[in-house]
């Protein structure tokens, strides 16, 4: 008799290695989910999402392929990681809602201005707690997240948060939570900034005839080339500005106007501005 064919065994579908769950689902966790998903760290993370808004849920399960809930809490309930991306004036109402829930989880929160003692106030005084202000050119992959940690979050913890945000860009981990309001006013506002800069020297470019579409693609270029060669060469902007000025030249010509106008000080006086303005609102 021949011998009976054993069936073959089925293959062990693997388990996500971490459940990352979205309170809010804006532009900032689309940013996030879209780089999770390109991430080779998070590539088996099962991504949930919860928002009020039902038309950003179907988007977000359309596009991505996550799993969108209806309730904060059942996001909370069946994540590892609780992100709460939602407005700052809905956060307490939003933590008391996933209190019970999020017992025991690391909840990391981008919502801006909100210090970490009033992100604790509404929940276990063991909270994990880590507070982040990530900037908008995390849309493209290209942000800076300033990441702050409460004193009772593990190295563990603070891992976990630097490899979810270099999925949208570079980390830089802020060990005094006051100074998060200096970080809001550089690199928060700081890109609305130089969306200023890159308009006016398209405008410039436009003033002395060159077409639109040419005078933007000289600006942005020049943008993307400068912040390329300082941070990749690593030398002091000082020093590669020397590098392009040359005696009696075109360039220092120019530098001469911006100096007399101003624009070193305007710039430093806008960053204070925008830092004074993130304390106000921490305060209130």
């Amino acid at each position: 008799m021949a011998a009976r064919r054993k069936s073959p065994t089925p293959a062990k579908t693997k388990k996500p290695s971490t459940t990352i769950g979205f309170v809010g689902g804006g532009n900032m966790a689309e940013a996030l989910i879209r780089g999770l998903r390109a991430s080779l760290d998070f590539s088996r993370s099962a991504i949930l999402v919860s928002d009020v808004v039902v038309e950003r849920l179907t988007h977000l399960k359309s596009s991505y392929g996550i799993e969108p809930k209806q309730k904060n809490a059942d996001v909370a309930k069946s994540s590892d990681v609780i992100i709460l991306a939602v407005k700052p004036n809905t956060i307490s109402s939003v933590l008391t809602e996933i209190k019970a829930a999020a017992r025991g989880k690391l909840l990391i929160s981008i919502a801006a201005g909100v210090p970490a003692r009033k992100l604790k106030a509404p929940l276990e005084k063991d909270a994990r707690i880590i507070r982040v202000m990530p900037n908008n050119p995390a849309m493209v992959g290209a942000g800076i997240t300033a990441v702050y940690a409460d004193p009772a979050v593990s190295k563990k913890d603070r891992e976990t948060a630097r490899r979810i945000f270099e999925a949208v860009g570079r980390v830089a981990f802020i060990e005094s939570e006051p100074l998060m309001n200096a970080v809001t006013g550089l690199s928060g506002s700081g890109p609305a900034f130089v969306y200023i800069v890159a308009e006016s020297l398209s405008d410039a470019g436009v003033t002395l005839g060159l077409p639109r579409e040419t005078a933007n693609l000289l600006s942005f270029r020049t943008l993307l080339g400068a912040a390329r060669m300082l941070e990749e060469t690593g030398i002091h902007p000082a020093e590669l500005k020397n590098r392009v000025t040359s005696p009696g030249g075109t360039t220092i010509a120019g530098i001469e106007r911006l100096e007399a106008l101003g624009l070193r000080s305007a710039l430093i006086e806008a960053v204070a501005a925008a830092a004074r303005r993130s304390r106000e609102l921490e305060g209130g």
